[in-house]
């Protein structure tokens, strides 16, 4: 695949980071750009720049907080309202919280932001995606997913709340969800592939408190830079080498293996089934 004059690629969180990378290297190259970001101000001085550096007028921005399925819900339509096409869709926003929260739908907000929201505007934008075809969709997973054996579905609408837990089960999802779509786009044109960006000096884990935030924090100046895992995005989005690579999990541009629980259907399937409980799809 490569950018086309009426090439169009939707970026969650890309106000900042990977996703404000990948956006500016797929603008450099002519894509049409939906940028999705919780933060107006934030998301608008990122489209501005882009817009500066690039050189390319397409780029717009739609503020959606991905933790309220409304929001998500109307993004969606909005989208498939303006758009005759979307030839990439990249999942990449995310969040590391401290403390539990339950969202305005009663889902812990870890997991509703990470996976939920992504798996719901996916659903509600693949008919768009699907006449697109050839077209691709990408799934910002982490390493963090080893850290999880299985999606602890209780901790999902309440207490106890654990932060690294959560986290791990969110990037968990993100690669079992990657599984699970693999196989029922099969023979659309359309594939669907999951990436760990790898570790990267960004603002995810400012003023984060407790001992991995300051951790992290110790780190940054070690990390890859945000451009590096923004390529990595950019190639996976658009390299004919990945035309028909479908169903993997990727590090950096590297295909490599996930964990073993990433390798049971059972657990694909359950939490395909989960999230359209947990989303209303079903």
């Amino acid at each position: 695949m490569s950018t086309k004059d009426d090439f169009v690629c939707l970026i969650t969180g890309a106000s900042s980071g990977i996703g404000r990378a990948a956006a500016l290297k797929l603008a450099e190259e002519g894509a049409r750009l939906i940028l999705v970001n919780r933060s107006e101000e934030r998301g608008e001085d990122a489209r501005r720049e882009i817009i500066e550096q690039s050189d390319n007028e397409e780029v717009q921005l739609f503020p959606t907080d991905l933790a309220r399925q409304r929001e998500v819900r109307e993004l969606a339509r909005i989208v498939r309202s303006r758009y005759d096409r979307l030839d990439v869709l990249i999942n990449n926003a995310g969040v590391y919280l401290e403390e539990g929260t339950l969202t305005e739908d009663g889902i812990e907000k870890t997991f509703a932001v990470n996976h939920l929201s992504h798996f719901l505007l996916t659903n509600l934008l693949l008919d768009l995606i699907k006449e697109s075809a050839p077209a691709r969709i990408i799934n910002v997973s982490s390493n963090a997913h080893r850290g999880v054996d299985e999606i602890d579905e209780d901790s999902l609408r309440g207490p106890p709340y654990n932060g690294l837990k959560a986290y791990a089960q969110s990037k968990l999802a993100n690669v079992l969800f990657t599984c699970a779509l693999a196989n029922r786009l099969e023979g659309t044109g359309v594939t669907a592939n999951a990436v760990n960006p790898g570790m990267v000096a960004s603002g995810f884990w400012k003023n984060k408190s407790n001992i991995l935030g300051r951790v992290m924090q110790f780190f940054q100046p070690f990390m890859a830079d945000a451009d590096e895992s923004g390529e990595a995005l950019r190639y996976l989005a658009v390299s004919p080498e990945f035309d028909d690579v479908s169903g993997k999990y990727f590090d950096k541009k590297s295909e490599a293996d996930p964990s073993s629980a990433c390798r049971v259907g059972a657990n694909a399937s359950r939490l395909w089934e989960l999230s359209e409980e947990m989303t209303g799809l079903a």
